[in-house]
């Protein structure tokens, strides 16, 4: 049995990846946390790419490949969402560090770290300070959503319910916006009260890791040939996907998820019925 084989090594980085995010979150930085599991999301597509180009599919693989994903798109998200609502919580108030984005987010931290476990009267030191913990909703559904997918044989070309890499690429959205629009929000917070408001971040949250357990049918991004007729839907969405994330940036995240909500709906309730 081959261990160090290109697939396994991509599914490796995927988890180095996640790791690295689970680090830099609970330090407070909140800007490399979501960068690193982009990549782990990257390299989570490229393992099953190789897999398949080296027809190296395996047993060993399938199980690495949950293995790694329970970790980048279970707990590290789950504790990047954690510290992202720990920072929203005081969202609208007072700015301590407006200079640093990296500072404001230590400082909220550990006022959350110390209200929490210290009692150490603060801005955090109320009934609000145990919000943050449903973030940790995310590595536990994301855990029932991967051991589902390994049994469900109706999953092969498809997906039933979203797949964990999505619900990661939606959430990151939260701490990105937090990050690339940091001076934006310090001078007026007014444009961002409701999008980074720590009670519909929640919403967010329980509603993306509900949907992960769905029976909703969602098209896979596995390109198992070139041919136009069967990849078209996935090729648009690719090439829409890089038009959004140009003209928008940050705000192309919840873009591009919607829009792969709405040509798997067309996938599979239009285009299926056609033929």
């Amino acid at each position: 049995m081959k261990l160090f084989t290109l697939p396994n090594v991509l599914t490796a980085s995927n988890l180095f990846c996640g790791l690295l995010s689970i680090i830099c979150s609970v330090s407070g930085r909140l800007d490399w946390a979501p960068i690193l599991l982009l990549f782990a999301a990257l390299f989570d597509f490229l393992d099953g790419f190789a897999a398949r180009i080296f027809k190296s599919n395996s047993e060993l693989g399938k199980q690495l490949d949950s293995l790694a994903d329970v970790v980048s798109f279970g707990v590290a998200p789950g504790l990047m969402m954690m510290v992202t609502l720990v920072v929203s919580i005081n969202f609208g108030g007072e700015v301590y560090h407006p200079d640093s984005f990296v500072s404001h987010v230590h400082y909220e931290w550990n006022n959350w770290v110390n209200a929490l476990f210290y009692n150490v009267p603060n801005n955090m030191d109320a009934s609000i300070k145990y919000f943050p913990f449903i973030a940790l909703i995310i590595p536990v559904f994301s855990m029932f959503r991967l051991a589902k997918f390994n049994l469900d044989e109706r999953q092969t070309d498809g997906f039933l319910g979203v797949p964990t890499p999505l619900n990661t690429l939606l959430l990151t959205f939260f701490p990105l916006l937090l990050w690339l629009k940091f001076e934006d929000w310090v001078l007026d917070v007014s444009n961002y009260e409701f999008i980074l408001n720590v009670y519909f971040i929640g919403c967010v949250i329980v509603g993306a890791s509900f949907l992960m357990l769905t029976e909703i049918k969602l098209m896979s991004l596995k390109f198992k040939n070139l041919d136009w007729h069967e990849n078209k839907l996935r090729i648009v969405l690719l090439m829409s996907s890089l038009v959004l994330i140009l003209l928008l940036n940050v705000w192309a995240i919840p873009l591009i998820v919607f829009l792969y909500l709405i040509l798997s709906i067309i996938n599979y309730n239009v285009l299926n019925k056609i033929k």
